[in-house]
């Protein structure tokens, strides 16, 4: 029988301590409009002797996940770590269910929404998160509507109708398509499966941290370099290395690689400038390859650039040219990932002393080779 129990974890917001039931919460803080976290209260540590023979899934971490016998897997996760260099190594996130590493994050939105029974799930995306929503949703039972700004892939706008969800095309960028679903978002019994407010999806991208935890033998490398727009991927990682730490099963945590496109950098920006949140309006995104990290204003900013120092990390930011070689480099090699997905890679890929794990986030056939 699938678990119906709903979770014994709060909401609380980072920014002034309010919190909420998780069963009966607005989708984000109604003293600051800003995205909740997830306290969960102390949580035993994962034993690595008790994983052989668990699930061969992401769900294996039990331990460390806020939900427990979900009805809505699709055996997400455990996806390979392969070597690039002597150094570098790369974990294929893009042979996920829906082709991309949001499959983490979206299975825990629809484990969470199948037991609070909504109406309806609305989701924003600039097309992979919404893949993964409407994916899941379908898993679920659950009717879904996307959100998508105009100029979205037709390969992933193709692949959210495919899985039954209904598609609203947004006039304008991304911030204009997560606008309109926060505002469908206040209707009543709509659950707003947001991979940026909801905490449930971070809690679901750490499982790529244990993943790599667990391959290496219970160690990390040196450095995690991720991709940032809205920061889900490194937040993930951040609460993965901070729980692996507590519970005595790392003894350091790595550097956290953040990188951004040039085109649209406002927290590579924000860090040079020694900031703890945006520095200015940064205006519209800009035209940019790697379009699932175009974020002009992310509303975890203030999260984003504290973990990256915490960590002892860094930004580093890309330009098209670059995105465009690590895309080829990368097909010449057997891997064809999207643009957005290859920026880590265009980052560290010409050489480096540290050991470092580079995300493969999206497979190449959701938007072709750039051009």
């Amino acid at each position: 029988m699938p678990d119906t129990r709903m979770p014994t974890a709060f909401y609380v917001c980072p920014r002034d301590g309010a919190r909420a039931e998780v069963a009966t919460a607005a989708w984000c803080c109604p003293e600051c409009a800003g995205p909740w976290d997830l306290d969960t209260g102390p949580r035993p540590p994962l034993a690595p002797d008790a994983l052989s023979g668990r699930v061969n899934s992401l769900w294996r971490y039990e331990e460390a996940l806020p939900l427990a016998s979900p009805a809505v897997s699709l055996g997400e996760g455990r996806t390979p770590l392969v070597p690039l260099t002597d150094r570098v190594s790369a974990k294929l996130d893009f042979l996920m269910p829906t082709l991309s590493f949001k499959d983490r994050g979206a299975v825990m939105l629809a484990e969470l929404a199948r037991r609070l029974r909504p109406d309806q799930v609305v989701a924003d995306s600039s097309g992979n998160a919404g893949t993964a929503v409407a994916a899941y949703c379908a898993r679920a039972g659950l009717p879904c509507t996307v959100y998508v700004p105009e100029g979205t892939s037709p390969k992933k706008t193709g692949q959210i109708l495919a899985h039954g969800a209904r598609l609203e095309t947004v006039p304008g960028g991304r911030e204009a398509a997560a606008a309109a679903a926060r505002a469908a978002a206040g209707r009543p019994g709509t659950f707003y499966a947001s991979h940026v407010f909801n905490p449930y999806f971070l809690h679901g991208t750490k499982t790529y941290v244990y993943e790599i935890w667990e391959d290496l033998g219970g160690t990390l490398p040196d450095a995690l370099a991720v991709p940032v727009g809205n920061g889900t991927l490194l937040l993930g990682a951040a609460l993965a290395t901070a729980e692996l730490l507590a519970h005595g099963l790392i003894d350091r945590r790595p550097a956290l690689l953040a990188v951004q496109a040039e085109a649209v950098s406002p927290l590579a920006a924000a860090f040079r400038a020694g900031a703890e949140d945006l520095v200015d309006d940064p205006g519209p995104a800009a035209p940019t390859l790697a379009e699932g990290i175009a974020i002009p204003r992310p509303p975890r900013a203030r999260q984003i650039l504290a973990a990256v120092r915490e960590s002892g990390g860094t930004f580093l930011t890309v330009t098209e040219d670059q995105i465009r070689s690590a895309q080829k480099d990368l097909a010449a090699r057997g891997l064809f990932v999207e643009s957005t997905g290859v920026a880590c890679w265009a980052a560290v890929g010409g050489g480096t002393d540290r050991s470092i794990v580079v995300p493969l986030c999206g497979a190449g056939l959701k938007t072709g080779l750039a051009p």
